[in-house]
């Protein structure tokens, strides 16, 4: 009994830093985001003004890809959005990693390319968890 409990504590010590991510730092980051984005409520609230450029991000978390209405997505996108793919924390950190990498291995086509050409290097995970906090994603699945 004490050797699987000093396991199980040992197993949730070392998981807990590749799962905690900085949803502070992730709203600072999206910053670099915010040329192209802009969060706003369905009331007209805006969470974070930015651009237009890009889809909406209110409530990504949860959302199905390439659902905003009104948004034209490109063919690539649209193709990973047909396997009825849902924006998660983990696909959306992967995503903004290599947006046309990410969508070539999703549909594996090699022609699939998204029209975003920005490339988030670093913090991934942390932009993702902000666009996942209550404040961005309130009817997101709880995780």
């Amino acid at each position: 009994m004490k050797l699987s409990l000093i396991a199980m504590i040992t197993a949730v010590t070392v998981a807990s830093p590749a799962l905690a991510q900085d949803v502070e730092k992730g709203k600072n980051e999206f910053k670099r985001c915010k040329a192209c984005h802009s969060i706003v409520a369905p009331d007209g609230t805006a969470i974070y003004k930015g651009g237009k450029v890009g889809p909406n991000l209110y409530n990504v978390i949860g959302r199905k890809v390439a659902s905003v209405d009104g948004y034209k997505y490109k063919d690539g996108i649209k193709e990973y959005a047909e396997t009825g793919a849902v924006w998660t924390e983990e696909l959306l950190a992967e995503y903004i990693t290599d947006p046309s990498k990410f969508l070539e291995e999703q549909t594996g086509d090699p022609k699939a390319k998204s029209g975003m050409a920005y490339k988030q290097r670093k913090d991934q995970a942390d932009i993702a968890a902000y666009l996942g906090s209550a404040e961005v994603s309130p009817d997101a699945p709880a995780s």
